[in-house]
């Protein structure tokens, strides 16, 4: 099985080849946002994690106090459903969810997508970890990972891809999360991080598994 960087790397790539230009102002944007430390203010490891409460897809509350009570926590901020590395990271963390879990970890993943009241109550006792839901990026906001996107790829994803975020997000046009992914402990003191202002790179499952794996010892 193919590491996740590699499938990132695969879409770069494939990306570069059929739109290189797009490409290049994406590279240049990266670049722009790690000259000003775009991401530096994340909640750093040893410091407490913010409290938050909120909905499933069903529009049940989730608070993070909820989800500790259960053992330590993953929680992975991710731009959403329409973003295809977004979309490579969950799947990636779904191939080795049966390795957090057997750690006595939870999955948690987090975007600004609004709850989709279309999924059946089925579908979503089929979902293997747990999806919530930060329209307004407030928590994203409080990890210190919420970044206003550049007008330049906001052109893109409405022009170029059709995609209305303040629809998709209920009102939230301009706000997504970094990438990122924290472990938070029983004790709600972070752990663990990763964070990466270029979205088309994430972390590696299994060294969120290996992290898990010293945090328990």
């Amino acid at each position: 099985m193919q590491k996740l960087k590699e499938q990132t790397d695969a879409k770069i790539a494939a990306g570069r080849k059929k739109n290189p230009e797009f490409m290049q102002g994406v590279d240049d944007i990266i670049i722009k946002a790690k000259a000003f430390q775009q991401g530096d203010k994340a909640i750093n490891i040893g410091e407490k994690a913010p409290n938050f409460e909120l909905p499933d897809p069903l529009g049940n509350p989730i608070s993070l106090s909820s989800l500790l009570n259960k053992g330590p926590l993953v929680i992975t901020f991710y731009r959403g459903s329409w973003c295809p590395y977004c979309n490579l990271q969950l799947r990636a963390l779904q191939n080795k969810l049966s390795d957090i879990q057997k750690l006595g970890a939870t999955l948690v993943a987090i975007s600004p997508e609004v709850p989709d009241s279309s999924m059946t109550k089925n579908e979503i006792s089929e979902m293997e970890f747990i999806v919530l839901s930060d329209q307004d990026a407030k928590v994203a906001s409080q990890y210190g990972v919420a970044w206003e996107v550049p007008e330049f790829l906001l052109d893109h994803m409405q022009i170029d891809r059709n995609l209305d975020l303040k629809k998709i997000n209920n009102g939230n046009g301009n706000i997504l999360p970094i990438p990122a992914t924290f472990i938070i402990g029983n004790d709600q003191i972070v752990k663990w991080s990763y964070v990466n202002v270029d979205y088309r790179t994430r972390s590696e499952p299994d060294e969120i598994i290996e992290a898990l794996k010293n945090i328990i010892k």
